[in-house]
């Protein structure tokens, strides 16, 4: 008899991603475990709750069947009484499952960008650090369809433009550093997986707590819309990420090719040349000087790339636009100018 549905569907996700890593790394995935050393390390970023569980399960089920070495990573963000113990139980967990090495890391969360972006930001870094300090070639995280689907509607929300629909790829990072192989299971599918393998699991209670807009957005906005708009709404906003994501690669593309033809020679962006491209090239060239020069990408809105426009577009001697990362915009003498202030 073969492993309950639930926990096949989680196995093959996992298997397919392993299976590119090892393509990518000119790895066999039947080459024995006697070349340890040079088996490449996957990594998986796990906070105890269902979704990462079931991954770092699947995981060490899959990697014992390759040519992978398979850790796990949690980060302990600090934020809850009691947060470091809960962290070493999720490394025990991990290790239980055979994973090796596992690792707890402990993170300081700022506040810029409001609490949910910072500790977004602090866990990166923490794994970004860590995959760098085991030499792992990924690290695999548990967003599922789910989350797909809520992150397609806070870029919706912000009016962010097409690459905030697109959601979250399946690849990204440095070199392809993150995979995301639960992108197109659903939530609960991830749920019944760690019932039938009876793996304990920890809900974390800030995502059922209403401050947070996500917490929100999961317990109320997309109970409502399917209510209003039948099931199915899930489905159809992942769907909208990928063909949201196709056609802002496309435009990335066609602006980072533009983006030289639109600098004079000393490098400068050129208002003239700007102007008469369409205005999706355009402010995608701008957004790209102003991350350039310093300001951070997740604190660019759609109305910074829109008053940055206006000095192009609607010039009528208008001074500098300020900008986050302390970065500004300038128009002067025809000439497009971001720098830091």
């Amino acid at each position: 008899m073969g492993p309950h549905p639930a926990v096949a569907a989680i196995r093959l996700a996992v298997r397919r991603v392993l299976h590119d890593v090892l393509t990518e790394h000119h790895t066999d995935p039947a080459a024995t475990p006697a070349a340890a050393d040079t088996r490449p390390l996957v990594l998986v970023a796990c906070s105890g709750g269902a979704d990462s569980m079931a991954l770092a399960s699947a995981l060490a089920f899959e990697a014992r069947k390759l040519a992978v070495r398979a850790g796990g990573i949690t980060v302990d963000h600090g934020l809850q009484d009691g947060s470091a113990q809960r962290a070493a139980e999720v490394a025990a967990r991990m290790a239980a499952l055979g994973l090796d090495p596992v690792e707890t890391v402990a993170v300081t969360v700022g506040r810029e960008g409001g609490p949910e972006a910072a500790a977004r930001d602090a866990r990166y870094a923490a794994l970004d650090q860590a995959a760098e300090r085991h030499g792992a070639t990924a690290v695999l995280l548990g967003h599922t369809r789910d989350d797909q689907a809520e992150t397609v509607l806070l870029g919706l929300a912000r009016g962010s433009g097409i690459r905030s629909l697109s959601g979250m790829a399946a690849v990204s990072g440095a070199a392809g550093r993150y995979r995301r192989p639960f992108l197109e299971l659903d939530r609960q599918t991830v749920r019944k997986a760690c019932v039938a393998q009876e793996l304990a699991v920890w809900d974390d209670p800030h995502n059922a707590d209403p401050a947070y807009t996500r917490s929100r957005l999961r317990h109320e906005g997309l109970p409502a819309l399917e209510k209003a708009l039948g099931k199915g709404v899930v489905e159809a906003l992942a769907r909208t990420a990928q063909l949201s994501r196709d056609d802002a690669d496309a435009l990335d593309s066609w602006a980072a090719d533009a983006e030289n033809a639109v600098r004079d020679e000393s490098g400068r962006l050129e208002c003239a040349k700007l102007f008469g491209l369409p205005p999706a090239v355009r402010r995608r060239i701008l957004r790209r000087a102003m991350i350039a020069e310093g300001a951070p990408a997740g604190s660019l809105f759609a109305r910074h790339i829109e008053e940055v426009d206006r000095l192009i577009t609607g010039w009528r001697g208008q001074g500098a636009i300020n900008l986050p990362g302390r970065v500004e915009a300038r128009r002067q003498g025809g000439r497009l100018v971001i720098r830091q202030g």
